[in-house]
Formats: structure tokens, sequence, C-alpha cells
């Protein structure tokens, strides 16, 4: 492994994970739930498919446009980084559909589990990130070094 030392950005890195622990504080402080994204996606479909009125989702999709908003906003200040998937379409389509039953299967997404529930010194959320974090190691090191 080696790291591009001119691409190492620790001041954008840190006003990142602090505008994430605000805006998840903020959200449980505003709705008394977590800031988990698989949640706050659901809720929301849920109601559209049941033919209900999205009134009462209006923090999660505001929550949700500040999601989809946050990386143009970031252009005014600095480049977005280069995208690059190594992988096709179907190998991407695979992997969101993995990702889709890890989060049914654990309850909830990384973010929940990872930033709102570690916070919150949920022992289910810190077997959660170690069943996810070294599913991932464990992924890398097969893709890197076994195929």
């Amino acid at each position: 492994m080696t790291i591009v030392w001119d691409q190492f950005t620790p001041v954008q890195a840190l006003v990142g994970g602090v505008l994430i622990g605000l805006a998840s504080a903020l959200f449980l402080l505003g709705n008394g739930r977590i800031a988990g994204i698989a949640g706050i996606i659901a809720s929301p479909l849920r109601a559209v498919m049941a033919g209900r009125t999205l009134t009462p989702e209006m923090p999660r999709l505001v929550f949700l446009t500040g999601l989809m908003v946050a990386p143009w906003l970031w252009r005014l200040f600095a480049p977005l980084p280069a995208v690059q998937v190594g992988v096709g379409p179907l190998a991407v389509i695979a992997a969101g559909l993995l990702v889709g039953v890890g989060v049914r299967m654990g309850n909830g997404c990384t973010s929940g589990h990872g930033v709102c529930g570690l916070s919150r010194f949920s022992v289910r959320s810190l077997a959660n990130v170690i069943a996810f974090m070294a599913a991932g190691v464990v992924s890398v090191f097969v893709l890197r070094h076994l195929i």
C-alpha cells in the first residue's frame, strides 16, 4: 500500500467529520432519532408505497436533501475528488445488493451503527461495526491477494 501524500487532506477530513457529527447530533436532538441513513431513506419510501402523506417525513426528506446538496456546496470551496470505479456495472450492482442485505441483517447501516451507535456506547452497534469492518478487510484481502 502506498499513500499519495499530495492528495492527503486532513483539514477536509476533519471538517467533514465535524459536519457529520454535528448533523447527527442535531438530528438526534431535533427528532429524538439517530441519523442512520437506511432508516431515514426507508421511512419516506414506506410512506409513499403505503399511499400516506409525506408531511411527517419532512425532517428526513430535508436531511436527505442536505446530503444531496452538500457536494455542490463543497464545490464552491474545493474540487470534488475524482471517482474511480475499478469494476464493471454488474459488480457494482452485486455489491449494492450485498450491502442492502447486510443493512437489513444488521438492523441498520454503517452510518447508524458507526457514527450514531458507537457514540451512544451501543454494544449492538459495536458488534455490527466489528462485523462490517472485518468483512471489508477480508474482502479487500481476497480481491487483492487471492484472485
